[in-house]
C-alpha cells in the first residue's frame, strides 16, 4: 500500500470534485504499482487494482458522510474503517485511510462555512460517478460497508438512516436495500420479512421468488473482481439473507 493512490485521490478531490478524486486515486494507484514491482504490469492487474482502488475511496468519501450525520464522529464508527483497512491492506493503511478521512472531515468544515449545502453536492455528484463506474453489486456491498459503520455504535440514529438512504439513492440503489441490510443482524421474524423485502403477508411462493431474487443480487461472487476480503465481507451478508430466510421459512412450514 503507497502512498501515491491515496495522495493522488486526495488532491483530485480537494481540486476537481470526486470525478477527479476517482480518476486521481486510480492514477495513484498504477503509480504504486510502479514503483512496487519495478516492472511492467499487465493491463488486466491494472484494471484489478483499479477496481479496487476506486471501491476503496469510494467508501472512504462517504463514510465520511455518514459518519457525520449525527454531528458526531464516534470512536467506534472510526475504528472499524481502521479495521477494515487493516484486514484488507494492512497495518500502512490504516494511518494513511484515516488521514483522508480527516482531511475530509475538514474539507467539509471549510465548505459549510461558505455554503452548508456544498459538500452534500459533492456527495451527490459522487455517487452519481459511482453509480456510473460500478456494478450494481458493487454498489450493493459498497453500502453494506456503509450500513456497518453506521451501527458499529450500536444505534443507528435517525439521521445516519436517512443518511445512508440519501447516499444510496445518489449511488442508484433504493430505500428498501437501506432496510433489508439494516434488518440483516435481527432475530426476529418481520427483520426476516425485511431483509427478504417481502411482506409478511406474502404467499409461500412470493416468499420463496423474494429469497431467490436476493440471493441472485447479493451473491459472493458478484464482487469477487475487488478482491478476496471484499468477497468474504459479501458471505457473511449473504449468510444473513440465508438466516432471515431460515426463520420465515420454519415459522411457515415451509421447505
Amino acid at each position: 500500500m503507497g502512498y501515491g493512490k491515496w495522495i493522488g485521490g486526495l488532491m483530485g478531490f480537494v481540486t476537481m470534485g470526486p470525478l477527479g478524486a476517482l480518476a486521481g486515486f486510480a492514477i495513484g494507484s498504477l503509480f504504486d504499482n510502479a514503483n512496487e514491482n519495478e516492472m511492467e504490469t499487465s493491463g488486466s492487474q491494472n484494471e484489478y487494482m483499479g477496481q479496487r482502488n476506486s471501491f476503496l475511496f469510494s467508501m472512504l468519501v462517504m463514510a465520511s458522510y455518514i459518519i457525520r450525520a449525527d454531528g458526531r464522529i464516534m470512536h467506534s464508527e472510526m475504528e472499524f474503517v481502521r479495521n477494515f483497512l487493516r484486514n484488507s491492506f494492512g497495518e500502512a493503511a490504516v494511518a494513511e485511510g484515516e488521514q483522508i478521512l480527516l482531511n475530509l472531515f475538514e474539507q467539509r468544515k471549510q465548505m459549510d462555512k461558505s455554503n452548508p449545502s456544498a459538500f452534500r453536492n459533492t456527495i451527490r455528484e459522487c455517487g452519481a460517478q459511482i453509480a456510473a463506474n460500478m456494478t450494481y453489486e458493487e454498489r450493493l456491498q459498497l453500502l453494506r460497508f456503509l450500513i456497518q459503520i453506521a451501527q458499529s455504535d450500536g444505534n443507528v440514529s435517525r439521521e445516519e438512516v436517512e443518511a445512508l438512504k440519501e447516499v444510496a439513492y445518489y449511488m442508484g440503489l433504493s430505500t428498501e436495500d437501506v432496510e433489508s441490510m439494516l434488518n440483516m443482524r435481527g432475530n426476529s421474524l418481520e427483520e426476516a420479512y425485511k431483509v427478504l423485502e417481502v411482506s409478511p403477508d406474502a404467499t409461500d411462493d412470493e416468499v420463496r421468488a423474494a429469497y431467490r431474487k436476493m440471493a441472485l443480487k447479493h451473491h459472493p461472487d458478484r464482487v469477487a473482481t475487488l478482491g478476496e476480503d471484499i468477497r468474504k465481507a459479501a458471505e457473511e451478508k449473504f449468510q444473513d439473507i440465508n438466516n432471515a430466510k431460515e426463520r420465515i421459512y420454519k415459522a411457515r412450514g415451509m421447505r
